[in-house]
């Protein structure tokens, strides 16, 4: 019987992923699987924007350059990952997530838990209300 992995559990396999150096990004986007270890600072980060969705899938092609400001606009507080779940590595966290459609966008705060979730195209303004319920400024 496999044991689900809590959305906390899967940050810390993140984060020690990103500062071992061992994280691997698919090329399949312009937005990275995960921040840098540079962006995520280890004590700013006050939330992660998961994105769950297709670079072949046209509200999921939407959402990608509204991912790239929040990334910019927001480095140091928000972490970014984009998980295409079409493909074989990013299909496991559709299960995970009980994605039920492309895009969707899970809210974690920074212990990992997840506080809020959108499903189809948000508009960024709409996104950044969503972000500041965890203090981003």
């Amino acid at each position: 019987m496999v044991k689900k992995t809590t959305p906390s559990l899967l940050l810390l396999v993140i984060l020690f992923s990103v500062i071992t150096g061992c994280a691997k990004t698919s090329g399949n986007s312009n937005v990275n699987n995960q921040s840098s270890l540079k962006d995520n600072n280890l004590g700013g980060i006050k939330a992660t924007f998961v994105e769950l969705g297709s670079v072949k899938c046209i509200p999921c092609k939407m959402m990608q350059p509204i991912m790239e400001e929040i990334k910019k606009e927001y480095a140091g507080q928000v972490d970014v990952v984009f998980y295409d779940v079409w493909t074989p590595e990013g299909k496991p966290f559709a299960a995970e997530y009980n994605i039920r459609v492309i895009p969707t966008q899970v809210f974690l705060d920074a212990f990992g838990n997840e506080y809020f979730r959108h499903e189809g195209f948000f508009p960024k303004e709409e996104l950044v209300k969503i972000l500041k319920k965890q203090g981003v400024k």
